[in-house]
Order: structure tokens, then C-alpha cells, then sequence
């Protein structure tokens, strides 16, 4: 059993949008429509549940209807932070299906997920436990202490930039948000730093410099470049 955790519990106040940001409409289609359909049309994706925005659960149905979402069975609220919204998520999860299934937990906002990201962390998952899809840095990576210079730098051969899908054995990720609990760790920024404070190791997927998370508007432009994008034929 392969279940897809789309996280879409945020209002997206850096946006600056009048409603919450994976529901704005690009070329037509909602920004998290974008985002199932992704998982609708892989093969291996079994479930779909979604950690909604309270208050657009009715929304949510209805655009899943129109364009018909068929594998999404659960929508649950989420909760005041990330870390409480995949919570949510995962206890809902745990009513109707073994600690033996597979979860990949991702961002709604990240509609350009490719099928070759979501089989690569599938397979990953499978072999080793977890699975979070990352990307080499590229960039220089400057330390700073006041954000405005800088002394030093890190070499960026020791840094991955993580994104989603974060892949997961059902009953390891449950276990992982109880300890978090009892550990009194609230607001961890993603479930792979949730298991790295738990002294957990994680392994990694290939992400793709297309699986962009759209924060802010300058993202939204590049995803509608992206949704009009064709690979140049000699490229390999």
C-alpha cells in the first residue's frame, strides 16, 4: 500500500493572497489540483489523503469531483504548524491502514512533482525505511551571524536542499510523532528534521530542480513558464 500525504493545511501568508495559495487557480486549474494529479496518475499510488486549510474541506470535494481526484479518500484539518497538520494526517491514516504501508508526505504546494521523483522514493523507501527527495547545492553558501555579512563560508558538497515527497514506513513515521510528543518538539520544519532530532537517520531520494514549492509570487511566474515548458530535442 502506497499512500500520498499531501500537506495542505497552510494559509500562505508570504503570498499575500486573498485565499490560501494551493487553492489559486493557474491556467484554469487550482494549484493543488496540479498537485493530485500528480499521485492520481501514478500507478504505484494507492491513497490519496489531504491535510486541509480549515474551511475549504467543501472546496476541496468539489474540485477533487470535477477533476476527478478518484484515489482521494480522506481530507482531515490540519493543525496550527506543518509538524501538527501531518500529525493529523498520520492518526487519521493509522484507522485504516498497516504500519507496513507506504507514505509519502509532500507539499501541496509543490504541483510539479514528476513521476520519476515519486518512484524514486517509493523504491527508496522500500529499501531502506525512508526516503527525502533532495537536490545538490549549488550556490556558495555564505555564514552570517546578522544576515547582513559575512566571514565564512560552508562548503556545499556536505549540503543536500531537501523538498517532497518525504517517504516513510506508516508505523515509523507514527512512532516518530509520539516520541516527538513526549520529547515536547512541536515544531520541527519537516518530517526528515523531526527524525534527525530524534537521533533518527534518514536516507535520500532524487528530487528535480522543477519540483519548485511555490512560496511566492516570483514562483508563481515560474511555474506558469514551467507549465508551458518543452525539453529542447538534442538536449539527453
Amino acid at each position: 500500500m502506497n499512500i500520498a500525504l499531501i500537506i495542505a493545511g497552510g494559509v500562505g501568508k508570504r503570498m499575500q493572497q486573498d485565499i490560501p495559495k494551493q487553492f489559486l487557480t493557474i491556467d484554469n486549474k487550482p494549484v493543488i489540483i496540479y498537485t493530485l494529479e500528480a499521485f492520481q496518475q501514478h500507478p504505484s499510488i494507492d491513497v490519496i489523503a489531504v491535510v486541509c486549510v480549515a474551511g475549504w474541506e467543501s472546496v476541496l470535494k468539489a474540485y477533487a469531483r470535477q477533476f476527478n481526484i478518484t484515489k482521494l479518500k480522506h481530507i482531515v484539518v490540519g493543525g496550527k504548524n506543518g509538524q501538527d497538520s501531518i500529525r493529523n494526517g498520520l492518526f487519521e491514516l493509522k484507522k485504516y491502514y498497516a504500519d507496513n504501508g507506504i507514505v509519502l508526505i509532500h507539499d501541496s504546494i509543490r504541483p510539479m512533482v514528476s513521476d520519476e521523483v515519486i518512484s524514486d522514493c517509493i523504491v527508496k523507501t522500500r529499501k531502506y525505511g525512508s526516503a527525502i527527495a533532495t537536490i545538490p547545492c549549488a550556490e556558495a553558501m555564505m555564514e552570517t551571524e546578522d544576515g547582513e555579512t559575512s566571514l565564512g563560508s560552508y562548503p556545499r558538497e556536505k549540503l543536500l536542499r531537501t523538498q517532497t515527497p518525504q517517504g516513510f514506513y506508516l508505523g515509523d513515521i507514527l512512532k516518530a510523532h509520539q516520541k516527538a510528543l513526549e520529547k515536547g518538539i512541536t515544531n520541527s520544519v519537516a518530517s526528515c528534521t523531526l527524525f534527525v532530532e530524534l537521533g533518527e537517520q534518514v536516507h535520500f531520494s532524487n528530487g528535480s530542480e522543477k519540483n519548485i514549492k511555490l512560496t511566492t509570487t516570483d514562483d508563481l511566474a515560474i511555474f506558469k513558464a514551467l507549465l508551458t515548458l518543452k525539453k529542447t530535442e538534442w538536449l539527453k
